[in-house]
Parts: structure tokens; C-alpha cells; sequence
């Protein structure tokens, strides 16, 4: 008999005594097979089902180390060492291999039902474990004053996302990016002074808006194709007017045609920090979406600017998500948001949505340091000899 017939005899005894709940036999014999194929991860899963038959804890966390060494996905390891540390009172680290083995399995469509009842088993623990965590975080916030609908929302954030119930979003613009500024998903509208005005000629804009929604000729694809430049991940929406625009400033040009309809528009954008940047910024549109459209998650080209939704066509049954945070549309209340943080928005409604859509200059940005993003952006257009698409 060969040596590797001999270790396979050793395995299948082992095992053997597993089922016959025979854990010294099975525990010496595993040792044997470990001796023999240390980098085999069952063989040192048997040698942990072995020694808890024993209730030798230490040896069953050694062998568990080692399985998970071997492959960290081994999902029975995983559960194990989860019930491990719920038999020894640590929640935390109960619920981290819980949680670990419920992201391994997330997917798998070959589990057995046996492990499929593990998997769901872990699901129920995570969300105990959860929901003890929590408990205890709000209790000791509680104690020094924390008041979820009074207290600090920052603050609130930060506890969401220690708790898991949101997600950090970071600043992650296409192409230029502008360092030390704050990461702030949505801005409040009494942060800018200018916009009250702005939004009192919500009506009159409207109306210019109306004007020009049949006339097809002045519409394009939000996001259309090039020649000069790999196509935008935008699935379904490129080159498509489900999503499209009406520009009265492209990229810094005046659309003239557009703008001459469009005067009072215009007019009340006067006393916007808009982003004066020829050949680069501002755009300023008409961005329209038509029903049951979704535009999907993406950030824009740098975060040296602020992105405002004026509403001014709104059906409800739409939002847009900045980060982890959701807002809704509603006429004639501004939303900014910073762009260069992942976006996306939805109309499930069954007629279109618009919005006055412009860019502003973000508000953390000396005069000086704005004199030098023109310059910069600026220089990005001229080197090609086109307009920088920075919408």
C-alpha cells in the first residue's frame, strides 16, 4: 500500500469516528492526518470538530486558526469560531465571524441545506448582536444628553455609520481633484444667501421652461457618445433622451439660441457664484427625465464645485441619493450637493421631471484658489483645443 492509500485510510477512519461520536479516536487520528497534510484545511476542520467533542476549547480554537489560515472562506470554520466566542460571552467577536461567514456566503447557490440553515442561523445572531451593540452605544450617548432629533447631526451620521446603517462616502471626482475640502453629501439652502431670490423666480423660469419642452430640436442626450473619448459608463442612457438636457450655457459657451428664449432664466442667475470658467464651467440647463427612468450611481469631474437642482417640473415618485443620504425633489426648493460624491436619481412617476441644473463654486474656496482652478481647468481646454466636459 502506497503512503498517500495509507494517510487516506487514516482520513476516512477519522471521520469514521467523527460519525460514531468517538472524539479521542477521532482527535488522534486527525492529528496523525495534520502531521501528515498540514496545508489540507479539513483536516484540520476534523481535528476541531474533534477536540469540541472533547470540549477542549483551546484545542479547537488552535485547529480553527489553522483552517482559516488555510482558506479564510471555509464557511463551517467560520461558524464555529462564531460559536466559539458566543459560548465565551464575546458578542463583538461572535458577530464578526458571523457577519464574515454571511458575506462568504452571499451568492453561493451550491451551499447544502445543512449549511443554508448555518448561513441563516448567522444571519439571525448578526442582527441580535446588532441590535445589542446599538442598544448599549445609545445608552451611553444617552447619558451624557444625545437626543437623535435634537443632538448634533453630524454626530448622528458618525453613530450610523459605526453601526453599519450607512455607508462613508468619500469625494471621488473624474478628473480633477481639489484636496482638504469637506465631504459633505448635501448643502443646506440657508448656507447661501442668493438663493432665496433664486428660487422666488421659480415661476417665471417655468414658464420659459414650458415653452421649450415640445420643441425637440433644442433637446439632446444628457450623456452622449465621442469619438474622442472611451463611452461613459451610463448603460442604457447614452445617446438616449430619456435623460436630456437643454443647455443655456455649455461648458462656459452661451447657447444662443436657448438663452435668447430664455431671459428671465438667465436673469435670475445673475447673483449666482456661478463657476466662471471659459471653455470649462458653468453648465446651465434644463435636465430632464423622463418616467420610470433611472440614472445610475456616478460621480462627476472634480469636486471644485458644488452641483444645484432648481425643481421646477415635479411629479413625485423621484429622489436623489448623495452618499447615504436621500432627498426629494420639491418645486421651487433648491438641492445642492457635491457631485464628486457617488450619485444617482430615479422618476417613478409616470410624467417627466425637470430641473434648472447649475454649477456653482464650492464656498470653502478662497478668491485666490478659485482664480487658480479657472487657470488649471482652463489649461485642460486649451490643451486639447475642446471644451472640457466637466458635467
Amino acid at each position: 500500500m502506497t503512503n498517500a492509500a495509507m494517510i487516506d485510510e487514516v482520513a476516512q477512519a477519522a471521520n469514521e469516528a467523527l460519525r460514531r461520536r468517538n472524539p479521542a479516536a477521532a482527535r488522534e487520528l486527525f492529528g496523525r492526518l495534520t502531521a501528515a497534510r498540514p496545508s489540507d484545511p479539513n483536516a484540520w476542520y476534523g481535528m476541531a470538530l474533534a477536540c469540541r467533542g472533547l470540549a477542549d476549547e483551546a484545542g479547537e480554537g488552535t485547529a480553527l486558526d489553522r483552517v482559516l489560515g488555510l482558506d479564510r472562506g471555509h464557511l463551517p470554520a467560520l461558524m464555529m469560531k462564531g460559536d466559539g466566542f458566543a459560548r465565551a460571552g464575546d458578542g463583538r467577536a461572535a458577530h464578526a465571524f458571523y457577519k464574515a461567514a454571511v458575506a462568504r456566503a452571499a451568492g453561493q447557490t451550491n451551499l447544502t441545506p445543512n449549511l443554508r440553515s448555518e448561513i441563516q442561523r448567522a444571519e439571525r445572531e448578526c442582527q441580535r448582536y446588532a441590535k445589542s451593540y446599538e442598544d448599549h452605544l445609545l445608552q451611553a450617548v444617552g447619558a451624557v444628553g444625545f437626543d437623535p432629533a435634537a443632538s448634533s447631526p453630524r454626530f448622528a451620521r458618525s453613530l450610523d455609520m459605526l453601526l453599519g446603517k450607512k455607508q462613508i462616502f468619500l469625494q471621488a471626482p473624474q478628473s480633477f481633484y481639489f484636496p482638504e475640502l469637506p465631504h459633505r453629501q448635501f448643502y443646506e439652502r440657508s448656507e447661501f444667501p442668493w438663493l432665496a431670490a433664486l428660487e422666488a423666480k421659480s415661476g417665471v423660469i417655468r414658464d420659459e421652461l414650458v415653452a421649450l419642452v415640445g420643441e425637440s430640436r433644442h433637446w439632446d442626450p444628457y450623456v452622449r457618445s465621442s469619438s474622442r473619448r472611451p463611452h461613459r459608463e451610463y448603460g442604457a442612457l447614452l445617446d438616449n433622451l430619456d435623460w436630456s438636457a437643454l443647455y443655456l450655457i455649455n461648458s462656459g459657451s452661451v447657447v444662443a439660441e436657448a438663452a435668447q428664449r430664455c431671459p428671465s432664466t438667465l436673469a435670475a442667475l445673475e447673483d449666482v457664484p456661478l463657476t466662471d470658467t471659459p471653455g470649462s464651467m458653468p453648465s446651465v440647463l434644463f435636465s430632464l427625465l423622463r418616467p420610470h427612468v433611472r440614472i445610475p450611481p456616478h460621480t462627476g469631474h472634480t469636486n471644485a464645485r458644488l452641483i444645484c437642482h432648481l425643481p421646477l417640473i415635479v411629479p413625485g415618485n423621484g429622489a436623489l441619493r448623495v452618499g447615504n443620504e436621500t432627498r426629494a425633489w420639491s418645486e421651487g426648493e433648491a438641492l445642492i450637493f457635491d457631485d464628486s460624491i457617488e450619485h444617482e436619481a430615479w422618476n417613478d412617476s409616470d410624467e417627466v421631471r425637470i430641473v434648472l441644473l447649475f454649477d456653482i463654486w464650492r464656498p470653502e474656496l478662497t478668491v485666490e484658489e478659485r482664480g487658480l482652478v479657472k487657470a488649471v481647468l482652463g489649461a485642460v481646454s486649451s490643451y486639447s483645443g475642446q471644451p472640457a466636459a466637466w458635467d
